[in-house]
């Protein structure tokens, strides 16, 4: 078990995003500071960030999402997609993850924490057999967009929405999808730059509508 003592207090932003289910969003984190290091969820240095930089950082991407169906590519250490159920208990949410002691820690924290909208599917975005059928995706450090975008665009329903977490490189990703862009039909694409004056670290979000 990790030294709790290197956890990052939680900051106020916390109680901002997770409003009433901030008791949820806390039980999750500590799991993750107790466990995240060992089981190769997080590194061993993110402890002092682990609410500013992941939880947080996640947690500003609630609002983009609508009732229906999300599914959360490269789920992880649940980042985004736990932090997002928690949040929005009306969303109903597939985590998407090949690696067995992920889906392992996936499904015993959906468990432990009650979320009766989550479901956890071991597979490739490519072989989850979902094509189609998702209104949402969402992923976070999982690749560079013109990877990205051919692996979780073929997921949504037409119309749907790519919903997804990058770093400030993000308008170099977007210049070098552009032909993947144009193969798999996404267009309107933006980014958005969420969690200013509630974080301190902003999150940018890459939002486009495919078909």
């Amino acid at each position: 078990m990790t030294d709790r003592l290197l956890l990052e207090p939680e900051p106020p932003g916390a109680a901002v995003l997770f409003g009433d289910r901030l008791d949820q969003g806390r039980a999750f984190t500590e799991a993750l500071a107790d466990h995240g290091e060992e089981l190769g969820l997080i590194g061993p240095l993110e402890l002092p960030r682990l609410w500013t930089r992941h939880i947080l950082n996640s947690a500003v991407v609630a609002p983009l999402l609508h009732p229906g169906l999300v599914g959360d590519v490269g789920s992880g250490a649940g980042l985004p997609g736990l932090v997002l159920a928690i949040i929005r208990p009306d969303v109903s949410f597939v985590l998407i993850e090949p690696m067995e002691r992920r889906v392992a820690w996936l499904s015993d924290q959906v468990a432990a924490l009650g979320l009766s909208n989550v479901e956890v599917r071991r597979a490739r975005a490519e072989e989850a057999k979902l094509n189609g059928q998702l209104d949402q995706v969402t992923a976070r450090a999982v690749s560079a967009l013109k990877t990205l975008i051919p692996i979780t665009a073929p997921l949504l329903k037409p119309g749907g929405e790519l919903v997804l977490l990058k770093g400030a490189a993000v308008d170099g990703e977007i210049g070098n999808a552009e032909k993947a862009m144009r193969k798999f039909r996404v267009h309107d694409p933006e980014v958005l730059v969420l969690g200013e004056g509630v974080v301190g670290e902003v999150t940018r979000v890459f939002r486009a509508t495919v078909g």
